[in-house]
């Protein structure tokens, strides 16, 4: 039910976006769904590495409680919100300076929807360890920590080169 509410926000807001939005506003929102984009990559990067180290102690455990504290607040304080503004923003800017035209731009946003599948991997994971029921190694959360790197890499060859 998050999911599809989330979703509902995040079209509403880049309708009002849309509506509202002068095209002379593009670098300033370039510039905000830079700095989101870097939140959100900071945030996918840190988390899977908190998993490890959550891996690591005994469920219940002081450092346990510990690191429920630092996932959740890392997941809500920033990856979500930053998540949420490089979409809205990364949509109007898709629409106003491409029309969303482009093999470059369709296959980034793939990869952007392939890290939102990851994000959400990555939700799952923190409710799981706060419930002491994460049933994944740290060698596993050390391999999952290189999905984030391998998809920024690509997009920004991807946005940068336009090699198609």
């Amino acid at each position: 039910m998050r999911a599809i509410v989330s979703l509902l926000v995040v079209a509403a807001a880049c309708l009002a976006l849309v509506l509202v939005a002068s095209p002379a506003w593009a670098p300033w929102l370039k510039a905000l769904h830079v700095v989101a984009v870097i939140s959100w990559m900071a945030g996918m990067l840190y988390l899977p590495r908190l998993f490890v180290y959550h891996c690591g102690v005994a469920a219940g455990s002081e450092a346990s409680e510990t690191f429920k504290v630092m996932e959740r607040r890392l997941l809500r304080a920033i990856i979500n919100p930053a998540m949420v503004v490089a979409w809205i923003v990364g949509l109007w800017l898709a629409w106003v300076a491409f029309r969303f035209q482009g093999g470059w731009l369709h296959a980034k946003l793939a990869l952007v929807l392939v890290l939102s599948g990851l994000h959400g991997h990555f939700s799952a994971a923190v409710r799981a360890f706060a419930e002491d029921r994460n049933t994944r190694s740290a060698r596993y959360w050390r391999i999952m920590n290189e999905g984030p790197t391998v998809i920024m890499v690509l997009v920004v060859i991807l946005v940068i080169v336009k090699p198609f």
